[in-house]
């Protein structure tokens, strides 16, 4: 009982701080290896373990469900080797990848799109001593190590799709090429002050030879 008044505790204080763009949680460790101009940044990443879910449903609906699995998930939906639960601490970014099929000229349709996002876990945890989840749609996976394009901005985020055409332009005429889909990193909580946010238009790249 205790544990948890404490971890709930923990969050009312951190969503309290967050309204003003402090952020308390751990973040994954990287190294920025290039930067191109003052908009995009080249980081390396080492291997993370993260909990991921994905859902055949597009849109915010898509995002609101997923997300409430992986909190579930740190809050306690899940099993420790000792038999027992344990409660994680948030993390920072959440990453979401989603994508809805696109129709000529501009029409979007939400049938067919998905949603896979992730809470990247504390780097106290190992794939062997992740608390395993109760809910089979939350899967525990290991990130390879990476290197990653990102275009920060500010704002409530629905330009993201916006934002990462113009990370895909920025790195067009540099040496870096896209290997993957663009995606979205979230810093915030939808309460914080939208011009405090933080969040990150995202690709994995590589240097072209």
């Amino acid at each position: 009982m205790w544990q948890a008044i404490s971890y709930y505790g923990v969050l009312v204080i951190e969503s309290i701080v967050g309204v003003f763009g402090v952020r308390l949680y751990e973040e994954p460790r990287y190294e920025v290896i290039d930067r191109l101009g003052d908009r995009v940044e080249i980081r390396r990443y080492g291997p993370r373990l993260a909990a991921q879910v994905e859902l055949p449903a597009a849109g915010e609906a898509g995002r609101s469900e997923a997300f409430q699995l992986l909190f579930a998930y740190i809050a306690g939906a899940n099993r420790t080797a000792a038999a027992g639960r344990d409660r994680i601490a948030m993390t920072v970014p959440v990453e979401v990848h989603d994508k809805v099929a696109m129709t000529v000229p501009v029409q979007t349709s939400q049938v067919n799109g998905f949603v896979r996002m992730r809470f990247f876990l504390p780097a106290k945890f190992s794939r062997e001593t992740a608390p395993a989840p109760v809910d089979q749609r939350v899967q525990i996976v290991t990130m390879p190590g990476e290197t990653i394009a990102i275009l920060r901005y500010s704002g409530g985020g629905n330009d993201r799709v916006q934002r990462q055409a113009a990370l895909t332009a920025a790195l067009a005429p540099s040496p870096w090429r896209p290997v993957g889909e663009p995606y979205t990193l979230n810093y915030d909580a939808p309460f914080t002050l939208p011009f405090l946010r933080r969040n990150e238009a995202a690709a994995a790249v590589e240097r072209a030879p």
